[in-house]
């Protein structure tokens, strides 16, 4: 992807434009991380790209943001711009482009994030980046007091990149990420789960929670107990321990998986539980009780049955051995069946079931 990358600037050059990798590709590529998530800007204006290049149709041209299709992979190409004016602590409303590099550079977020790559691969570094990566520290392109209240995903992006890359922030950003963390409280709930959740997933998760409840801001995140989480490597496991506002957008099959995990927080590991609330709910439960993934994964694999659909018996069956009408009894009597294979008691057998509930229920 990179070497394709080279190819578009090569291109943007050859039509009389400058163009540059920016942002977090550079920054990884120097400090020896592997990446394919690639970013360019020129000060080609995007109808300027749009005639020398094929795009997928989802541009933000208000931004100056064009994708780019390339030899069948999408670049996102933005044009060099300078943001006016900000709404709402968040997005700019007002932009104008530019045409030098510096200019577009001094618009973001941090340093580290400006070092670019030119058409011949070689590094480009006007705002000093390099001094910041060599020293490990998270700086704001000008004064943080204005960068962040401009903003407020940034204070978020802070905490993110000093967890994923194991960066120190420096005291002056420092200080007003704690003084301007209420505007968090304006900040969509969507995007502070995005920047959550690349938090959470993170290997180096301990180093970001902390950073949270340091500096004080889980309260305007609308999470609570984030400092009694015990660390796993799942991120629905995570979320499951926290209490959290209802604003934040789960997807109906995450809400259903924190519920079970929960649930199954208060109860004891057995081939039971893993049988009801299934390997991922158990696997997620056990990291979180310190139980390994081999144990649980046994357990599951010497299970009779894995869902009520392999019980040798049905419900009609239930009621011809009873010799009863069909009715509400039926289910109980099948959940109790489910139990004792589960268990081990009985035997998952028709003839063996059956005389079973003919013994138990047949008086």
């Amino acid at each position: 992807m990179y070497n394709k990358a080279i190819l578009v600037l090569d291109v943007f050059a050859k039509n009389g434009y400058e163009a540059y990798i920016v942002g977090g590709y550079p920054r990884d590529k120097m400090l020896g991380i592997e990446t394919n998530d690639i970013d360019i800007c020129t000060n080609a204006k995007p109808k300027e790209i749009m005639e020398i290049f094929d795009t997928d149709g989802i541009n933000d041209i208000k931004y100056g943001s064009v994708r780019v299709i390339f030899k069948n992979v999408l670049f996102d190409v933005t044009t060099y711009r300078k943001d006016i004016k900000y709404e709402k602590n968040r997005k700019p409303i007002k932009i104008k482009y530019v045409r030098e590099l510096k200019k577009d550079l001094l618009r973001r977020d941090f340093t580290i994030n400006t070092m670019c790559i030119d058409k011949n691969g070689n590094y480009l570094d006007l705002l000093n980046a390099k001094e910041d990566l060599d020293k490990r520290i998270i700086r704001t392109v000008g004064n943080p007091r204005y960068r962040l209240k401009e903003d407020s995903l940034r204070i978020l992006r802070a905490i993110r990149f000093a967890t994923y890359l194991d960066f120190d922030i420096d005291d002056k950003t420092k200080y007003y990420i704690k003084k301007y963390a209420s505007l968090l409280k304006y900040l969509s709930y969507s995007r502070k789960k995005e920047e959550l959740d690349k938090i959470f997933a993170s290997k180096n998760k301990a180093k970001g929670i902390k950073l949270i409840i340091d500096l004080g801001l889980d309260k305007y995140l609308g999470i609570k107990k984030l400092d009694k989480v015990i660390l796993c490597d799942d991120i629905i496991g995570l979320w499951s321990q926290i209490e959290f506002d209802l604003d934040y957008p789960f997807s109906k099959i995450e809400k259903d998986n924190i519920n079970k995990i929960r649930n199954m927080l208060n109860l004891e590991i057995t081939s039971l539980s893993v049988y009801q609330y299934g390997l991922y709910v158990s696997q997620v439960v056990g990291s979180i009780k310190g139980i390994s993934y081999k144990k649980i994964s046994n357990i599951y694999k010497k299970l009779p049955i894995t869902s009520s659909k392999d019980i040798k018996i049905k419900g009609m069956d239930v009621a011809n051995i009873l010799n009863k009408k069909p009715g509400n009894y039926i289910k109980n009597i099948i959940k109790d069946v489910e139990e004792q294979i589960v268990l081990g008691n009985i035997e998952n057998n028709y003839e063996v079931l059956s005389d079973y509930i003919l013994d138990k229920y047949g008086g």
